[in-house]
């Protein structure tokens, strides 16, 4: 009997069954687990996302036994939806190496020092835009981006009296316009190849919605910033106080800025990603002994590992350069392969094909088709959560019924980018955002509303969509190419 029993529970799990056609209401049935489970678990009880999305992963994986598949099925879809997301663990690995080194050496002190000698209270914000916007149009990374030179920003602003949620929105700006406008991101380079188009069209389609939202932002951020500076709430006095801390403790030196000028160099001449920032981080390595007093290699692997701890008689600089570290980002790194183990069940399994499906029926127009791609890369952000499914899975939905609307691929890429890449930082148990937190040590609450560029950039898309400036018509011969499975 109790041999029965076994072989009955083996065969679930190994047989070949036939597999049911996958049903709406399958797919909502697990959307509901999950979004019931994170909102309880998140908003009741408080606690982080990583449990919660593990149930969603259950549910998802529950499911698609139901539908028939076996567990080894399921175990692919995991895998592979692991697997797509590999290129985001790893550069989230080697920031947060990277960061501890730059710390240990002496850079990101050295760039918060002269930022504090040169920044006034009524540019800085604008100012911080800017320098983030050119950080990651060079290396294409907008996490990379903000664990530099968002993090001494943040310490900068901070010197300077100004708020930390504009400063962090700024910053978060800054690195997202880089990140979505650069030819060596990741994103930029996904967004085109799921929508069937090259990278350099999808760019310079997308430079009308995304410089319209860039300048608002850059507009909104010079007249606050002018605004408080002017304000007399401006208290500079720890600018000055910050700045005596970095002198007392560390050596202060303009070559100690060749760590982050590798790393914009390397990428800017088309070296990869991973190793680019590899080099800014084995450059910091180099320079850390060369520069700062008793440093040894043991201290170097340390920091790359656990993070650096500032130990000074000054709490806010303490606070502000305690961080860094493999380990300081593993919580992201887990949420990462939990997110990437869900989405991968829902795409392996057909659930999230029936919803797209079930959408794009009840649609009418091509503004309607551009706004309803944005709202499923917006819920893919908050349910999913990862940036890269927002854009994979949408992308590879709508492009048949772009196709057939006679819309140009570019058009969905700029949808796909407009709205999954940029709105994954305003989730607080996205992987962006989860990033963001632990890096800059902001909460999405404080930074989401400031983050202007980013919550704009899907409007303007739509509204422009609307007035058939972002939906483009294919001619006869890019349909045929299309239609024929080419790059249009």
């Amino acid at each position: 009997m109790q041999q029965n029993e076994r072989d009955r529970m083996k065969n679930i799990f190994t047989e070949e069954r036939e597999i049911k056609p996958t049903k709406l209401h399958h797919a909502l049935i697990t959307f509901l687990v999950l979004v019931v489970v994170m909102s309880v678990g998140i908003k009741v009880f408080e606690v982080d996302p990583h449990i919660p999305m593990f149930i969603g992963v259950i549910a998802a994986a529950v499911m698609a036994m139901v539908l028939g598949y076996r567990w080894a099925d399921i175990e692919k879809m995991m895998v592979d939806g692991i697997s797509k997301a590999m290129q985001s663990i790893l550069i989230l690995a080697i920031v947060g190496m990277m960061i501890g080194t730059w710390l240990l050496s002496g850079t990101i002190p050295t760039m918060i020092y002269y930022g504090l000698k040169l920044l006034s209270p009524k540019v800085f914000l604008v100012a911080a835009v800017l320098i983030c916007s050119i950080t990651s149009l060079a290396t294409g990374t907008s996490w990379g981006t903000m664990g530099t030179m968002g993090l001494a920003l943040i310490g900068i602003g901070s010197g300077l009296g100004m708020p930390v949620g504009p400063t962090a929105g700024a910053v978060i700006c800054g690195a997202y316009f880089g990140d979505k406008m650069s030819p060596l991101s990741d994103t930029t380079n996904l967004a085109p190849a799921m929508a069937g188009t090259d990278v350099f069209t999808h760019v310079k389609y997308m430079l009308k919605s995304t410089m319209a939202a860039y300048v608002i932002s850059l507009v909104f951020f010079g007249i606050y910033g002018f605004m408080h500076a002017s304000g007399g709430n401006v208290d500079t006095s720890q600018a000055t106080v910050l700045m005596d801390g970095i002198r007392d403790n560390f050596n202060i030196n303009p070559l100690l800025l060749l760590p982050p000028l590798v790393v914009i160099l390397s990428i800017a001449f088309k070296v990869p990603a991973i190793p680019g920032i590899t080099l800014g981080m084995i450059t910091a390595a180099i320079m850390a002994p060369i520069f700062q007093t008793g440093v040894t290699l043991g201290d170097i692997l340390d920091v790359a590992r656990n993070g650096f701890v500032c130990e000074t008689d000054i709490e806010a600089l303490n606070d502000l350069l305690s961080t860094g570290g493999l380990m300081n980002m593993a919580s992201s790194i887990l949420m990462t392969v939990i997110a990437m183990m869900f989405g991968g069940i829902m795409e392996g399994s057909g659930q999230l094909a029936v919803i797209i499906d079930s959408i794009t029926k009840r649609i009418k127009g091509d503004a309607g088709l551009i706004g309803a791609t944005e709202a499923t890369c917006i819920l893919s952000n908050i349910v999913m959560p990862e940036q890269y499914i927002s854009i994979l899975v949408p992308g590879r939905m709508y492009a048949p019924a772009y196709r057939k609307a006679g819309l140009h691929p570019k058009c969905l890429s700029n949808a796909l980018e407009s709205a999954g890449t940029v709105t994954s930082c305003l989730v607080p148990w996205n992987t962006c955002g989860m990033f963001i937190a632990a890096t800059l040590g902001v909460t999405t609450s404080v930074y989401a509303p400031w983050a202007i560029f980013n919550y704009l950039m899907p409007v303007i898309c739509f509204v422009l969509a609307f007035f058939g400036v972002t939906a483009t018509k294919m001619t006869p011969e890019e349909q045929a190419r299309a239609d024929a499975g080419e790059l249009v």
